[in-house]
């Protein structure tokens, strides 16, 4: 078994495992309405947004999470905003603030000639070179998504399958999708540094969709995307160490494969007996209950 535990003697192989399951158990809890409300898109947009705040943190010596943070709301506030013109479809709004923030991130690190090495940590991340310090903040920061997710819980899934009916019953849907920005704003600037940019999908998008054919309820899909995502990050540290390949992205490249036999599996199930009802086909029908699809 030495094969199986004696990359986990290292000490900073621990720190990436502890870091890297903190940041599966936030995505989990951010990516699961992302899969569920069908918006991977802005997930993406919105890591992508984050590198014009990282880009000028890193020109002036100040701190890449706080230049992270900051972009990125400014990103969120983006889309808030353009996504209100009744004119243009959120896809066209997002794509355009997509467009714009990649384009100046990529102008302010033209600026500088020594910005290559940072830029590759930024989209590839290292999460071998996690801290104590980020593990302490990866604690707080999922500490904090438990809090959003528990008060906002029913104005989310509301918000989710039947925005009219969150209107009725005062549930402001204006305030939960503020909410719920901000809680994948914390999840994406929380991962970045874990995985990178270009890779945080692996543990943001893919642990949900893997459970979404097997769960019939919405916190069962975070529970389960919580297991897969930390399973990802072990195996992905695991192989990563024996194969001598890039971790962040092994990681996630384990967690799309846990997708791929996931849907394979249910596909084969399904062909044999009736699986429960994913929760995603609530959003076909009108008034369903808030936590259970109905059979």
């Amino acid at each position: 078994m030495e094969w199986l535990v004696g990359p986990f003697e290292v000490v900073f192989v621990q720190r990436a495992l502890w870091g890297g399951v903190l940041v599966s158990l936030i995505c989990a809890l951010a990516g699961t309405w992302l899969v569920l409300r069908g918006m991977a898109f802005l997930g993406d947009a919105m890591s992508h947004g984050m590198l014009p705040g990282i880009a000028l943190a890193s020109l002036v010596g100040g701190n890449l999470l706080i230049g992270a943070a900051l972009s990125a709301v400014v990103m969120a506030a983006g889309v808030t905003a353009v996504g209100r013109s009744p004119r243009l479809s959120q896809d066209t709004s997002i794509g355009l603030l997509f467009v714009g923030m990649l384009s100046l991130g990529v102008i302010i690190v033209s600026r500088s000639q020594s910005f290559a090495v940072d830029l590759t940590g930024f989209l590839f991340g290292d999460v071998l070179a996690v801290r104590q310090d980020e593990i302490v903040l990866l604690g707080a920061a999922l500490a904090f998504a438990l809090v959003v997710s528990v008060l906002g819980y029913r104005p989310f899934v509301a918000l989710t399958f039947d925005e009219r009916k969150a209107r009725t019953l005062g549930l402001r849907p204006k305030t939960a999708h503020a909410a719920l920005l901000g809680l994948l704003t914390l999840a994406i600037v929380a991962s970045f540094h874990i995985v990178g940019t270009l890779l945080v999908f692996g543990l943001l998008i893919a642990p949900p969709a893997t459970m979404l054919p097997w769960a019939r309820r919405i916190p069962m899909i975070m529970v389960g995307a919580a297991l897969f995502g930390s399973a990802a990050v072990f195996l992905g540290l695991l192989v990563s160490w024996h194969a001598g390949t890039a971790a962040g992205a092994t990681i996630s490249a384990v967690a799309v494969l846990q997708f791929l036999l996931s849907h394979l599996a249910a596909g084969c199930v399904n062909g044999a007996r009736r699986l429960p009802r994913p929760v995603s086909t609530l959003m076909a029908r009108p008034g369903p209950r808030t936590d259970e699809v109905p059979s």
